[in-house]
């Protein structure tokens, strides 16, 4: 048993869209997180402090980056939700690997669905690959260990 920080460039994303595999190879993931939200109560009299009372836990949007994929099955599904508005939730698994490129902790995110696509600058001064960006909403995510 390894007791090092796991490494964050080898993982893997699946969207269960379809039946069948799709593109899913991305470069970035980013916005794992959650936090609760408080609400604040002012005690009649009491000054010195208010209290802060837990309400709902709050997640942030899911960003994955990749390679611009000039025809494929996910911008297929994120161009019907959003020109559409045929939107289907999906679960998203993203999943770290271990040295041996196996799963050692994924993140299933329930019914998410797509926010935003945006594609990286165009600059005829650099050699850079075009890079599409998709931004997406999700309920709530649990944590799977394996």
């Amino acid at each position: 048993m390894t007791r090092y920080p796991p490494v964050g460039f080898s993982f893997w994303v699946s969207f269960e869209i379809s039946s069948e595999p799709i593109d899913i190879a991305f470069q970035d993931v980013a916005g794992i997180g959650m936090e609760l939200q408080t609400e604040d109560i002012v005690e009649g009299g009491e000054n010195r402090f208010t209290q802060k009372l837990p309400t709902r836990a709050n997640y942030t949007p899911l960003v994955l980056k990749r390679g611009l994929a000039v025809q494929s099955a996910l911008t297929n599904w994120v161009r019907d939700a959003v020109e559409n508005l045929s939107i289907q939730p999906t679960s998203i698994i993203v999943a770290l690997l271990n040295e041996k490129k196996e799963p050692l902790m994924a993140y299933r995110f329930m019914n998410a669905y797509p926010l935003k696509w945006s594609i990286s600058n165009f600059n005829a001064e650099s050699s850079t690959l075009v890079i599409e960006s998709l931004e997406l909403y999700y309920q709530y995510f649990k944590i799977i260990n394996s």
